[in-house]
């Protein structure tokens, strides 16, 4: 049986929280960084990273913490759990839904979260190795904070392939900051506006009951307009002494990526209303698309201005748009002139 929440509104509320996570990873460490602090009062510019653990940015980052991760969890339970019935903790295995779309989304989040982690922690001066390991820790609990509530409440459960993301995704930042002390590979997203114009009106609405209609909705919660890539840079992997004299470019990457189509449900196309009248659209093929393209690296990109490099390292974990080869499920290939 299918819970009645889509799994798309449980990613959404994954996503719809990065805002508050780039700032909620020291909370719990503090006493720990407040020991490592220094009193040295010189001035820095604001955007570079501290070469000694900073005391005001340690105490900033934390108090915006605290305050960033509290509110979440209880926004979170005020707007989504409030008016659900609870009961003793338990697990709902939905690995088979949406053809895995919202697994790689955990995943692709938790990364997210745990490079910024990296970076918060190193520009406050944050001695090594506790960046490292602090990052994949707030990471991997801040995420399966939300799983924690999801198995405490009736209506759904605790998914183990969503821990199980979240886990690789910290997992990914993690190894790499630890074998080459930078993101070669780098997880990133990309979405785009999907158009259910050609399918008949009763789609249509389902389409807008499960992904919502704005924009903003639509972008973090339409599957069938998702895609998620590993996007890796090839200067990083030539080797120097081989190569010396290499001019490639640092910046360039080739980006491989995953996505699907034609999800009106999760596990099949068919599905009741709230009069119990079912709708069977199965005979709307469902099928995966695997991708090739290439993507700029922007935390190769450095400029005069510490701030616009602070901005590119912050939007690197979006795919920029750029020219893809598609091969799917259903044996065709296409070519997208450009593909968001």
């Amino acid at each position: 049986m299918i819970r009645n929440e889509s799994s798309s509104n449980k990613l959404f509320k994954h996503i719809s929280t990065w805002a508050f996570v780039s700032l909620s990873y020291l909370f719990i460490t503090f006493p720990l960084l407040a020991q490592q602090t220094t009193t040295d009062t010189t001035k820095q510019a604001f955007f570079a990273p501290s070469p000694t653990p900073n005391k005001a940015r340690i105490i900033s980052l934390s108090t915006a913490s605290i305050g960033g991760y509290t509110a979440t969890m209880l926004a979170m339970n005020q707007l989504w759990y409030q008016d659900y019935e609870r009961s003793k903790f338990h697990f709902f295995n939905d690995n088979s839904g949406w053809l895995q779309i919202d697994k790689v989304g955990h995943a692709w989040t938790a990364y997210a979260e745990a490079v910024y982690a990296l970076d918060l922690y190193r520009w406050a001066g944050v001695k090594e190795p506790h960046p490292t390991w602090i990052a994949a820790v707030m990471a991997f609990t801040f995420q399966n904070s939300i799983e924690l509530f999801d198995g405490f409440s009736a209506q759904w459960g605790a998914s183990p392939g969503d821990i199980w993301s979240n886990g690789a995704g910290a997992g990914l930042a993690v190894i790499q900051d630890i074998a080459w002390k930078e993101q070669r590979i780098q997880l990133k997203f990309s979405s785009h506006q999907k158009s259910y114009k050609n399918f008949d009106p009763i789609v249509q609405e389902r389409s807008k009951a499960l992904y919502g209609t704005g924009f903003g909705q639509r972008v973090l919660k339409d599957y069938n307009g998702q895609s998620y890539w590993l996007s890796g840079n090839i200067h990083a992997f030539i080797n120097p002494h081989k190569h010396p004299h290499t001019r490639f470019p640092k910046w360039l990457n080739i980006a491989v990526g995953y996505s699907a189509e034609n999800m009106f449900g999760a596990e099949r196309n068919i599905w009741t209303d709230e009069m119990d009248t079912e709708y069977d659209y199965s005979h709307i093929p469902r099928y995966r698309q695997f991708l090739l393209s290439v993507d700029i690296d922007l935390t190769k990109i450095k400029t005069r201005s510490r701030f616009l490099n602070f901005l590119l390292k912050g939007f690197n974990v979006l795919k920029i748009p750029a020219p893809a080869l598609e091969f799917n499920t259903q044996g065709k290939v296409k070519f997208h002139p450009i593909y968001f």
